[in-house]
Parts: C-alpha cells; structure tokens; sequence
C-alpha cells in the first residue's frame, strides 16, 4: 500500500512539474517573441531549443509507464508537443502503456517512418497488442520486415480473440530437455546471459517440442546438480490452450498462486507461456470496460477527445434511459386523477422507486459477481432465487413498516401508511426477481450480464413501482 502511494504521489508530481515546465516555456518564449531587439529571430530559436532540451531532459528520467498517464492527461495541442521530444526508442514502450483512445491520438500524429521503427523495437506478444491500431500499410511493412518464425507467431497472436489466453500469451520461453542433468540446465541458462521477466520454472519438452513437465527454479537450486531434469521436474503442471478463455486462466492463476504457465496446442505441443504481468493487464483492462459500460459508455473515452467523439461514446444509454423514463412518465400518467385527489401520492411514490431500483441493484452486482466467479449455476437457481425473494419480502416488511409510520405521523392516514409498506414489499419483491433474471437472461444470451443491467433493472422497479403504488393507493383509498 506505502509503495502504491509512494507511487501516485512521484506521478502526481511528474505531471506537475511538466505543466509547470510547459507553461514556464510558453511565457517566456511569448515575451522573446514581444522583444524587439537586433537578431530576434536567432534568440527566439535559441530559447525555444533550450526549452525543448530541458523538457526533454525532463521526460527521459520518467518511467514509460508514467509518461503514458502524463500524455493521457494533457489536452491533445500539449500532448503532441510533448509526444514530440519523447525520443525515439521509447516511442513502442510507450504507445503500449497508454490507453486506446489517447494510442489513437499519437499513432494519427506518426508517419509510417516512425511507427514502423517504434513497433521494431517490441516483442511479438507487444506487436500483437499495438498491431490492431496501426495502419494497414504499417502493418503488412512490420509483417514482411519480421523473420518467418516471428511473423507465424505474430500472425497467431492476432488469430485469437480479444478473451482468449492466446491473446494474452508470449513466446519468450526457456525450454530444457528432460534426458539433461541439473548442471547442464545451469550452465544453459548461465550462457543465456539473462532471463525473460518473470521467469520462475523452465519448460521441459521432448525433440518434437512436446511438453514434459516443468523445472521450478527453486528445484533446480536446491537439489544435487547430478540429478536428472526428469526426476525433479513436475509432471502436473498447470497448462492452458490458445484458445482458452482468458478469464478462466486468471482465476486459475488466482487460485494456484502462479507466475508463469505453458501454453500447448491440442498435440501438447508448447507454443508460448502465460505470465502473471498479462494476466494483471488483462483484468485491469476488462475491470475498466466493465467500470465504463456499467456507465453506460462504449468505449474508453480520451478526456481530451473532441465533444462529437464523446457525444457518440454517450449517446446510446442516453437513449435507452430516455425511453425508460417515458415509460415511467406513462405509468404516473395513469393515475393522474388519483394523484390529484391524494396530492401526498406525489411526493411518496419516488420512495418506493428509489428504493426498489436500490435493492435491485445490489441483487444485480451479487448475481454479477457470482457469475464472474463462476458461483451463480443451473443447479443453485431455485436456492438462489428463494433466497433472494426472502431477503427482499424481510426488507419490505421492515422498512414498508418504517415509511407506514412515516406516512401516518406526515398525513395522518393510517390506510396510507399501509397501501405504502404494501407497495415497497410487492416493489421490493420485483426487484429481487428482475435483479437475478435480467443478468441471467443476458449471460444466457452470450452478452456481458454487467452491461446495462443497472440500467434495465432501474427502469423495471421505477415504472413497476410506480404502477405498484398508484394502483394500490387508487383501489384502497379512492
């Protein structure tokens, strides 16, 4: 947690001081370029490249990382000037630290020269993810300046899925044989020179490239160097396949505590691994889509993008709330002879809304998660919804209880009071049963259940309790 902060507090004051830097350099060189003196134009050159030197200087000592989240939050006219002076063997780091949507705005900003050189510098698995945003002309140029092997994995990498583990895989991968002594697999690795990131095991495989096993790093240290690769290695190692779902292979990595594990092919073949660093990628980034789409936004949106591009992110959800809201508007419609002999209707009925739409929505994030999890099953359905309609019958009884003597003690009315805790029951009611079905009903669908749900489940309680409440109140008290 210290370092996590310690962390944030370094970027805040990165991003600080290059604002402050920005804004030192355009008003001084604003009052050069007001100067009238002899040579002005060969001044104003010399303080603008030592501006730029010392901006420069600046940004070389920022971790790519961080210098990503600095051009994210910079209006796009500042954000190219300083995309500018980052240096050139950074440009591919840091193209793939940023977010999609500013990625965008620096790659337009590029010709092909530069993209070309800066996608040169990156890994296969790093192309895969830069890939889908260059220019297609960029593109077939990498694809044809690549060797045949890289280019076959480059073009595999991009075959799968966003949500398949291939996607997520890389191919720098130590691999041993299994007829080796743990002296020989030690001076292998010690003429490698160095290790890829996150290295904890060695792949064991055959002559045909089959997988063995795996060779832990901590069995290699610790047992006689005499001994055979195949009598230490582990045999049951946890392995996945291209096509795998990438959230599955999270949760596994979750639960066995892993750092690195082997991808095969259907003839057990090892085509690449999976690293922990991937996996924490791919979750923040489906944490985030999830994040934008529960706001009912599309895409990650650039805070700095034009109003239209925004406007478009928006607009869709905006839509559908509209149309929720007319329904609702129709259903108060209804009943607007009864509101205007009980004017006290008017100002209870938005309770029973608001608090329908707030129980359906913790049912909708537990069932949610629960599916996440892989807890929510055909075979606990019936449980859970039982479950479910009984925390929300108790929930109305009581809090239909708390609002009864509220309404009495405001309006002295005692049938009010009851047609109250009768309609936040029944509304609560439907808000358990929407709130489990509707998440259901999309993942069933093959959609993503935390998608919209708040959204469609605050429509139903509003308009249902709308027409719950007025419906009552109209039978039992006019």
């Amino acid at each position: 947690m210290a370092e996590n902060q310690e962390s944030k507090e370094s970027l805040s004051e990165n991003l600080k001081q290059i604002i402050t830097l920005l804004e030192k350099h355009k008003l001084v060189e604003d009052l050069v370029h007001k100067q009238s003196m002899s040579k002005h134009d060969l001044i104003e050159s010399i303080v603008h490249k030592q501006n730029l030197y010392e901006l420069q200087k600046k940004l070389d000592q920022i971790h790519p990382a961080d210098v990503a989240d600095i051009l994210e939050a910079l209006p796009l006219e500042q954000r190219l000037g300083v995309w500018e002076l980052v240096k050139a063997d950074r440009d591919g780091d840091i193209l793939l630290e940023v977010s999609d949507a500013v990625r965008q705005t620096l790659i337009a900003d590029m010709d092909s020269e530069e993209l070309l050189a800066a996608a040169e510098q990156l890994d296969t698995d790093e192309l895969a993810d830069l890939a889908p945003d260059l220019p297609k002309d960029v593109l077939q140029d990498l694809l044809d300046s690549l060797d045949s092997q890289n280019r076959a994995r480059l073009q595999s990498a991009l075959s799968y899925s966003d949500d398949a583990v291939g996607s997520i895989m890389d191919f720098d991968i130590v691999t041993i044989r299994e007829d080796i002594t743990l002296e020989v697999a030690l001076r292998y690795m010690r003429r490698l020179g160095s290790l890829p990131d996150h290295t904890d095991k060695l792949f064991v495989v055959d002559r045909d490239g089959i997988l063995r096993g795996v060779l832990p790093l901590k069995r290699l240290v610790v047992n006689d160097l005499d001994a055979n690769v195949a009598d230490v290695m582990a045999e049951d190692a946890v392995t996945f396949h291209p096509e795998d779902i990438a959230d599955d292979a999270a949760k596994a990595f979750e639960r066995y505590d892993l750092v690195t594990a082997p991808v095969i092919d259907e003839n057990n073949k090892l085509v690449g691994r999976v690293t922990v660093d991937a996996v924490m990628d791919y979750i923040r980034g489906e944490t985030e889509s999830d994040v934008l789409s529960m706001a009912g936004l599309r895409e990650e949106e650039d805070f700095f993008a034009s109003i239209w591009k925004s406007v478009q992110n928006r607009w869709a959800w905006l839509a559908l709330n509209l149309m929720t809201a007319l329904v609702a508007s129709r259903v108060i419609g209804l009943f607007e002879g009864s509101i205007e002999k009980i004017v006290a209707l008017a100002a209870l009925m938005p309770i029973v809304a608001g608090i329908g739409g707030n129980s359906g929505n913790q049912t909708t994030t537990m069932i949610v998660r629960g599916l996440a999890l892989g807890q929510v099953a055909s075979h606990n359905m019936k449980s859970l919804i039982t479950k479910e309609l009984g925390v929300a019958l108790l929930n109305g009884l009581i809090w239909g209880g708390v609002l009864a003597v509220v309404a009495f003690a405001l309006y002295g009315n005692y049938h009010l009071g009851l047609v109250m805790m009768a309609a936040m029951t029944l509304n609560l009611l439907l808000a358990a049963l929407m709130g489990v079905m509707i998440p259901l009903v999309m993942n069933k669908l093959g959609r993503d259940p935390a998608v919209g749900s708040s959204v469609l489940i605050t429509a139903v309680t509003d308009s249902g309790g709308f027409f719950i409440f007025l419906g009552l109140a109209t039978i039992f008290l006019i």
